[in-house]
């Protein structure tokens, strides 16, 4: 277990420099320092001293990459690239483009984006499993088929369709819950249940259609035929074998959702005004503050590394079969 994970590390710290050199490289093949000084200064009269100044304010007054006015190893060392990565892998991403402290933006914001997040991740997959285990129960029926033509159905709908006819219906027509903002005190759930209940309902359809495939093939396996000839019931069978042999998929398909707990919806953060990270990415993507987006896609990096060697870890809880190497 011990070298698998080390292993799984390494790689990881590789995967990591490899994103943050193409993000860096990337993001200044459209802007550079000077662009960038006069859309935080806020006009095209800027004074070049009023960009030099900014730019030595924030450490983009060096190379980028390469100092060839340093010696030896400060050639590659004393330059923009370097030493905001070697910080940055320190999680010390200091001070935004605008002045204001990431570190601390990020932990103010992070609690809006774990309260929209965690409910969804946890309720949706929640639901979408037992509406699954009930199509597949009842295969070849009419309630099965209902239920997979619902799903083709929400599949078919965007998520901005469920947006604005929850805010339309909930909050203008039965005036039960705000349109958009956030309170952070007691009455937070008032603006927290319609992004739920969107969000659930945006992914509800894919995610009953793929479950219920999953659940289907287990159902058409050996083990299966021969538990029923051992006298074993259908209920039986589905819950206490073919549930847990269909673990491994859904275990996988939950992964890419795991950094989303953290780093917050894009959508529907930004169209209920919910001050989570995910406002706070777009907001920095318009503004084109660099540092915020380089930390962002970073964090959003570990977090999915680090969904990866957890589902790998519960692979060998699911099914002892597996063994971590």
């Amino acid at each position: 277990m011990i070298r698998f994970l080390l292993r799984k590390l390494a790689y990881g710290l590789v995967i990591l420099v490899g994103i943050n050199l193409l993000t860096f490289v990337l993001f200044f093949q459209v802007n550079t320092p000077d662009d960038m000084a006069r859309m935080q200064l806020g006009g095209k009269r800027i004074t070049p001293d009023a960009i030099e100044k900014w730019k030595a304010e924030r450490g983009y007054d060096r190379p980028l990459f390469l100092n060839a006015q340093a010696q030896g190893l400060s050639q590659l060392t004393d330059t923009v690239f370097v030493d905001s990565s070697l910080r940055m892998f320190a999680f010390d991403f200091g001070q935004a483009d605008s002045g204001r402290d990431i570190g601390s933006e990020i932990r103010r914001r992070a609690g809006p984006s774990l309260a929209l997040a965690l409910p969804t991740f946890v309720v949706g997959i929640g639901i979408s499993v037992v509406l699954a285990m009930g199509l597949a129960f009842f295969r070849g029926t009419y309630l099965d088929f209902t239920g997979t033509v619902l799903s083709v159905v929400f599949m078919s709908i965007s998520s901005l369709f469920f947006i604005v006819a929850g805010q339309f219906v909930f909050s203008r027509v039965l005036q039960l819950l705000p349109v958009s903002g956030f309170d952070p005190g007691a009455d937070a759930w008032r603006f927290l249940v319609m992004p739920i209940a969107v969000s659930i309902l945006a992914r509800l359809g894919g995610e009953v259609r793929f479950y219920r495939t999953l659940f289907l093939e287990e159902i058409g396996k050996d083990y299966v035929r021969t538990a029923r000839a051992k006298g074993l019931t259908d209920t039986v069978v589905l819950f206490r074998h073919v549930f847990r042999n269909a673990l491994i998929p859904i275990l996988s398909a939950s992964v890419a959702v795991i950094p989303l707990l953290f780093m917050g919806s894009l959508v529907t953060e930004s169209f209920f005004a919910i001050p989570g990270l995910g406002s706070y990415l777009i907001e920095a993507i318009a503004a084109q503050d660099f540092a915020i987006v380089r930390a962002m896609v970073f964090i959003g990096s570990v977090l999915y590394i680090a969904g990866l060697i957890l589902t790998d870890i519960s692979y060998s809880l699911a099914d002892p079969r597996i063994r971590l190497k």
